[in-house]
């Protein structure tokens, strides 16, 4: 359908790129394992190609079972975010070119610190996301610090 019920003419109510690339890094948040966090990030290049999806888990190799989830622990070894890789890097190791500059990378949660300096030493030009909801946490606050020295735009 075209949104108007006509068959005969081309479809109006078809999903604009951003709300697909946007969508593809929600469906690639659902492979997460995290109980409490799941990212998914689309990188996506000039011509509207994907180059690199990824999820917040686990390294390659790393038996999911074997480390903890917990976000807090009593036993700072047994917290996840020692061992947890975050969506955007993923999605950049994952790319399936061999250069990224001048992409565009779509991401359920504004990048942290060190997602950030991964996103500038790729070569990513713009970061679209949809939550800030951590905005007002210091590795955020200093995410968008470097974001703006790199001249990568977010919005």
């Amino acid at each position: 359908m075209n949104g108007t019920g006509d068959r005969n003419s081309k479809r109006t109510d078809f999903l604009e790129w951003q709300e697909y690339f946007m969508a593809v890094a929600f469906l690639a948040a659902k492979r997460s394992k995290d109980p409490c966090t799941q990212v998914g990030a689309c990188i996506v290049n000039d011509d509207n190609v994907i180059v690199g999806i990824g999820y917040n888990g686990m390294p390659k190799g790393c038996d999911d079972d074997a480390f903890s989830w917990a976000k807090k622990s009593q036993n700072r070894r047994d917290n996840k975010h020692l061992y947890v890789c975050h969506a955007e890097l993923n999605a950049i190791l994952n790319k399936n070119c061999s250069d990224i500059k001048g992409c565009t990378i779509y991401v359920a949660l504004f990048p942290c610190n060190e997602c950030a300096k991964v996103i500038i030493q790729s070569g990513i030009k713009e970061v679209v996301y949809m939550s800030d909801k951590h905005a007002h946490k210091c590795n955020t606050i200093a995410s968008k610090k470097m974001l703006n020295a790199a001249n990568v735009k977010y919005r």
